[in-house]
């Protein structure tokens, strides 16, 4: 009996476990069946977390996240894109059946055997599916943000009444084409939804060409000079020319040129023509020459010069084909220096031929700011690059050396006055001026000519003024300085 009801107790308690375990089973499988109906733990679409949440709760979200706001800041300034306005859109089928696919994908059991024993697969990343219009973006980003928070730089002002400007305001505007993708990483990011404006800043410009060139007739009009006043400016970065001519304050053309007495600004084609003949074996009695006639604006060097180093009769006269060959058709010269000389040849050139304006003029030596413009623009460029007309016309016999040893003798060419004194103390000017007088004695034409190299860009200036009576030194040479610091100062505008 003992035996009998020992066994049957261990029945009821076997009995007992395997119903217990029948029952959890049971319980389990009803848990694991509920759970197949949510997203699992660690499922995300488009790195928004869905764990625990239906198809239609995980659409919400997704749209609560992604249609939000992405703030936009314009130098710390806020503004607001709402994603749709850019055709934001998020593509919710494709995404949702691959978080289903995640979900129930797997065989039944085997997923309920994983969950049982606490191996089921490891999280799941449903990429984001999103698209958006470019061609939109970049309009809203132009056409409506550009419209309204973009800042264009002010250029800087002539100061009425000085020979100063005004310094201008930079600027800011969007830099489209970086912001089209930041803007587009931000609304395909559910975290990371304020981004800054890639932006450009521009710097204030200066004023325009045709303003400086205003306020230098306005300069010469208020000075009240009634003489005829010629100002050549070329830009030597951007190759912007002007070039205008007054008489008694009123603007007449510029074509054909208007010729000048050159004086001793003739002495730049000389040396070109110097150095075309010589070379680093020439005697250095042709450098000393060369010295003395640009630093020292010596007339006997420049005729020893001619006569001993280009042709002992003829040497103007080569020195005038040599500009005529780099077409330089007003400039010229007929003779020597030395009073009495033979006047080798008689010239007309479209720039004396006017008869439009009366100017005295030296049958001997004859220029325009134009053409000592051009020749020293040639210089120049020699002595950058080796290149320029004076490459391209001479070949080999002018050097890039040879025209940076040009530049040596006209900037050691220094005199207190003129374009020299419109430029702070230690600017290199690389020029020439000189004057003419009538038999009296007395002024009638001024002129420089000038290659002036500033912090802010290098630039040649050259000014001529003619007076039929007399242009008294004092007042003209102070404005032709005033002249040659406002255009210093165009260059330089203190920011």
């Amino acid at each position: 009996m003992r035996t009998r009801r020992r066994s049957s107790a261990a029945q009821w308690f076997f009995s007992t476990i395997l119903l217990a375990a029948v029952v959890l089973l049971a319980i389990q499988l009803v848990v694991f069946s509920r759970s197949r109906i949510t997203y699992p733990v660690g499922l995300t679409i488009g790195d928004v977390p869905v764990a625990n949440l239906n198809r239609e709760q995980a659409a919400q979200r997704l749209l609560a996240v992604y249609n939000l706001p992405v703030e936009l800041r314009f130098d710390g300034q806020p503004i607001h894109l709402d994603p749709t306005t850019v055709g934001f859109q998020l593509n919710l089928e494709s995404m949702l059946a691959a978080a289903d696919q995640a979900r129930v994908g797997g065989s039944f059991w085997a997923e309920f055997w994983a969950y049982l024993w606490g191996t089921r697969s490891a999280a799941t990343r449903i990429p984001l599916d999103a698209t958006y219009s470019e061609s939109l973006l970049r309009a809203y980003l132009t056409e409506d943000l550009a419209l309204r928070y973009n800042r264009p730089a002010a250029p800087a002002r002539p100061q009425t009444g000085t020979l100063n400007f005004t310094p201008g305001t930079p600027g800011l505007e969007i830099d489209t084409d970086a912001a089209v993708l930041v803007v587009s990483n931000a609304m395909f990011s559910p975290g990371q939804r304020s981004v800054d404006l890639p932006v450009r800043r521009m710097t204030a410009s200066r004023p325009s060409f045709q303003n400086l060139e205003i306020f230098l007739q306005q300069t010469i009009n208020t000075s009240g000079y009634d003489g005829i006043a010629s100002i050549y400016l070329l830009d030597l970065q951007s190759q912007q020319v002007m070039y205008f001519i007054t008489n008694n304050g009123v603007p007449i053309s510029t074509t054909p040129d208007l010729a000048f007495t050159a004086s001793s600004t003739i002495k730049i084609p000389i040396m070109v023509s110097a150095f075309r003949r010589l070379t680093e074996n020439s005697s250095p009695e042709a450098f000393n020459l060369l010295a003395g006639m640009i630093e020292d604006s010596g007339n006997d060097p420049a005729d020893w010069l001619m006569e001993q180093f280009i042709d002992p009769t003829r040497g103007p006269l080569l020195v005038t084909a040599d500009m005529q060959a780099l077409g330089l058709d007003n400039t010229f010269l007929a003779g020597h220096f030395r009073p009495g000389s033979v006047l080798l040849q008689r010239f007309t050139t479209p720039g004396n031929s006017r008869t439009d304006v009366t100017i005295s003029r030296d049958p001997y030596n004859q220029t325009t700011p134009l053409e000592l413009g051009l020749l020293l623009e040639d210089i120049y460029q020699c002595s950058q690059n080796g290149g320029g007309a004076l490459a391209s016309v001479f070949g080999g016999e002018i050097t890039q050396a040879e025209c940076q040893r040009m530049l040596e003798y006209l900037s050691r060419n220094f005199v207190p006055f003129l374009i020299s004194a419109g430029a702070p103390e230690g600017t290199r000017i690389a020029h020439k001026h000189g004057w003419v007088t009538n038999p009296s004695g007395e002024i009638t034409t001024i002129g420089d000519a000038a290659i002036v190299f500033t912090p802010s860009g290098n630039y040649i200036l050259v000014i001529f003024f003619n007076h039929p009576v007399q242009l008294v030194w004092d007042p003209i040479s102070t404005l032709i300085s005033d002249l040659a610091r406002l255009v210093y100062n165009y260059y330089n505008i203190s920011q």
